[in-house]
């Protein structure tokens, strides 16, 4: 079919469809961010020597034989027969959202903030914060200082139009068998022949840099080349015409593909994310405007919807999220998103299978961060941490950190390990768990089936920066960052956990005793197995 004809009936089959459619801040106690997404891949953080003596791993009984390698455990979608009609995505039941503030307001500065973040904790722009407090860009804030907060200028209701499902969002089942590689070198854009040397020490193709990101946000590998092709034609053409930022960041600390699409990938993250926990009722738009969100829409396209407004002003956003935005391109590189769908994304029966608590019996462990970020800010406050006691900043623990469930792990570099629950060897497939900053030295090797209560490794700083050696553990659930403080909380040992609203600030509860997270070690805050 020549392309011209084939993109004019897409254009129809757009056009259809778009017709048919019609951060808070920290309290005290609290601990500080375990890591930095844009340390090095070699783990190039301030971490302690390695004092700890001996080589090779530590024998431990094992627990049972390895199982077999089982089956996905998920179903993909059948492909769609390209003679069938076209099934126009469904606007999801209206929810009730956050209603916006239509009163002035007053904050007193705590340590750390700045305009932006105070801005984007009540969703106005820092234009508007500023100028009713008559503050310029080059004005420094004082801790106590009070500022006044206008209430949102709002205008007219954002698209309902569904851009992507939730499964084309997250790196879930669907993007489980997607050889990107093979996908890019076939187009053979600027990104087939593209190398970063990322953080100084480590060469990665552009592929891999995509995959990367992909792999730790957990975000769709699909996406972020549609986005990436749609922003600077990066993958479809060999010599595009910005170079520097490629996703149009025009921020010197995010030059580069890999802190680019970092960046990406955490605001897509956080757009979907507030809206899974209906923490948000608008966007604020590029150029300061304030945008209500239709309440139809999906988490994914919410995902989306976020990601552009961070960089546009009203006309170009309604344009990009629009059938003729980011939907057409994502159509023209993969064909419609919507026949991958896999919903719902999180069974609503969902249950989480029996976990432990991460460490030895009769191990004291201190519970250091409550629901936080599984991966840097934008993901869901689906992580806990836990610090041994005993051990000297950086210096990576004498004691052993456990597998909290049984499961095969499918990866162990740069601090972090990955434990397959379903054991069917895909990291986008049913139940995961994440331990982060864990040691290199005697640590678990991808591949190896572990039982609950078995070695993982030791808790240190690797994989990031951090202000003390400790343990950072987080759930997915089909790719998806499960809440710590949600509807499916931790269940460690009976301890369930939960949250207050503010980030790393916690609880563990079971029965009538309750821990507090607390940054450091106290009396208060040690729990034990």
């Amino acid at each position: 079919m020549p392309i011209r004809f084939l993109r004019f009936s897409l254009t129809l089959i757009i056009l259809s469809i778009c017709f048919s459619a019609c951060e808070t801040l920290p309290a005290t106690p609290a601990a500080f961010p375990t890591y930095d997404p844009f340390v090095s891949a070699s783990g190039a953080a301030p971490v302690a020597p390695n004092n700890m003596g001996g080589s090779g791993t530590t024998a431990q009984p094992r627990l049972g034989p390895t199982p077999t390698l089982a089956p996905m455990s998920v179903s993909l979608p059948t492909p769609r027969d390209p003679n069938a009609e076209i099934v126009v995505p469904t606007p999801d039941v209206p929810r009730t959202l956050p209603t916006l503030r239509s009163q002035l307001d007053q904050y007193v500065v705590q340590a750390g903030d700045t305009l932006g973040s105070i801005a984007a904790k009540y969703g106005i722009s820092p234009d508007a914060l500023m100028q009713i407090n008559g503050l310029t860009e080059s004005d420094i804030l004082q801790v106590n200082q009070s500022l006044s907060i206008p209430a949102p200028d709002a205008g007219l209701i954002g698209p309902s139009f569904k851009i992507i499902p939730d499964s084309e969002l997250v790196n879930g089942p669907a993007a489980a068998t997607f050889n990107m590689e093979a996908f890019v070198q076939g187009v053979g854009g600027y990104l087939a022949t593209y190398t970063e040397d990322v953080n100084n020490d480590e060469t990665l193709t552009g592929t891999q840099i995509v995959q990367r990101i992909a792999t730790n946000y957990s975000v769709n590998p699909r996406l972020l080349l549609a986005l990436l092709d749609y922003r600077s034609e990066w993958v479809s053409d060999p010599a595009p015409a910005e170079m520097d930022y490629p996703m149009k960041l025009k921020d010197p600390n995010y030059a580069g593909l890999y802190r680019q699409l970092a960046w990406t990938a955490n605001e897509l993250n956080r757009g979907y994310y507030l809206w899974r926990a209906n923490a948000v009722s608008s966007w604020v738009l590029g150029d300061g405007s304030v945008v209500p969100i239709d309440p139809t829409i999906n988490a994914g396209t919410a995902g989306v919807q976020y990601f552009l407004a961070k960089l546009n002003d009203r006309a170009t956003w309604e344009n990009d999220v629009s059938a003729f935005g980011v939907f057409q391109k994502y159509y023209f590189m993969f064909n419609n998103p919507f026949d991958r769908a896999i919903e719902p994304l999180i069974p609503p029966d969902l249950v989480q299978p029996k976990m432990q608590l991460p460490f030895e019996n009769g191990v004291a462990w201190a519970f250091t961060g409550g629901p936080h970020g599984g991966w840097d800010t934008g993901s869901a406050w689906g992580a806990l941490d836990f610090g041994p006691l005993g051990t000297a900043g950086c210096a990576p623990s004498l004691d052993w950190a456990v597998a909290v469930a049984d499961g095969r792990i499918i990866r162990a570099f740069n601090g972090a390990v990955i434990q397959d629950l379903d054991n069917d060897g895909y990291e986008q497939t049913g139940w995961t768990m994440l331990y982060m900053h864990v040691d290199s030295y005697e640590r678990v090797e991808s591949g190896t089936y572990l039982f609950a209560g078995e070695h993982v490794g030791h808790a240190s700083c690797e994989g990031g920066v951090s202000n003390a050696t400790h343990l950072h553990i987080a759930r997915k659930y089909n790719g998806e960052w499960i809440a710590a403080d949600g509807t499916l909380p931790f269940i460690l040992d009976g301890w369930v956990s939960s949250g207050t609203g503010a980030e790393y600030d916690g609880f563990l509860t079971r029965g009538s005793q309750t821990i507090e997270a607390w940054d450091g070690v106290n009396d208060l805050n040690q729990i034990t197995r």
